[in-house]
């Protein structure tokens, strides 16, 4: 019997677990429920309908879940050369890659049948797009240019427009206002990943940033992106979706997080694209957020 296979014969249930969880990286996935959960709340009118609620966050699950695990079926020979993704279940041989395939299409089919059956067609023609163009756009592209982070941008915005959708059925234009925000919110959110990241993508032929590396060109369009926030985080103020209290308090956290890519673009060091990175961590909840509480 071949080594790995008798690796992953004499795993144990708790081991099996583990490793779909870090399969389906289901703990990355809260960011992404947690915008649609607040985008359906924005969207409600009246008392909420707990079980459509409920199918939104368990879908959102399954499907971001689904198209993580398909991500790194695709790449798992590139895992295998970076430091941080070593040790994931098909790089390190815990699971074959018929269990992470089959795993995989059962969490998204799961998703997307909750999605299409508990909450509208819509919705579920949005979770099947954002899973394969993640899986299947995105994920080939990013070994081939920079340019699959805008690519990546739609499937990653997604969830806020799902949101929105699951809620009134209609792609109105407050679905997609939310939408804008996420989609530009993405670019220096994981273009101060890529930055930290940079040697470990760099062992697998990954050119994430957008100018080709740690450079002042990079950190200038990542500046340029974060601006852009400031005005469209006023978007659902001016169309009269929220009111001045939540408008002032996404200003305030855009000029903050604005302030974070300018010291980026000064000093050009991994401990300013860190704390960038957590601001990022920090600017879309407090966004969402900021925007329910003034609903209600």
């Amino acid at each position: 019997m071949p080594q790995d296979q008798t690796i992953i014969d004499e795993r144990t249930l708790a081991a099996r677990l583990s490793d779909y969880n870090e399969l389906l990286k289901f703990r990355l996935a809260s960011l992404v429920v947690f915008s649609a959960a607040l985008a359906y709340l924005l969207g409600w009118d009246g008392s909420v309908n707990w079980l459509q609620f409920t199918a939104l966050i368990v879908g959102g699950f399954l499907i971001t879940g689904g198209s993580n695990g398909l991500n790194q079926l695709f790449e798992k020979d590139t895992d295998k050369l970076m430091v941080r993704t070593q040790n994931r279940p098909l790089p390190a041989m815990r699971m074959s890659s018929t269990e992470a395939l089959v795993v995989s299409v059962l969490a998204g089919g799961l998703g997307l049948f909750l999605l299409f059956y508990f909450l509208n067609f819509k919705s579920g023609v949005l979770g099947l797009i954002a899973l394969i163009s993640y899986a299947f756009v995105y994920t080939p592209m990013k070994r081939a240019t920079p340019f699959a982070v805008f690519v990546g941008a739609f499937p990653g915005a997604i969830p806020t427009l799902l949101g929105w959708v699951a809620a009134t059925d209609q792609f109105s234009y407050q679905g997609w206002i939310l939408f804008a925000i996420q989609f530009m919110w993405q670019f220096p959110h994981f273009w101060a990943i890529a930055w930290k990241l940079y040697d470990d993508y760099k062992l697998a032929g990954f050119e994430m940033l957008p100018a080709g590396g740690k450079t002042k060109a990079s950190a200038f369009q990542t500046a340029v992106y974060t601006f852009t926030l400031i005005p469209i985080g006023l978007f659902p103020y001016f169309f009269r979706m929220s009111g001045i209290v939540s408008a002032v308090i996404i200003t305030l956290t855009g000029i903050y997080f604005f302030y974070l890519s300018i010291k980026l673009l000064k000093s050009c060091n991994d401990n300013d694209a860190k704390k960038l990175m957590f601001g990022s961590f920090v600017y879309l909840p407090v966004v969402l957020i900021a925007l329910v509480l003034d609903k209600i």
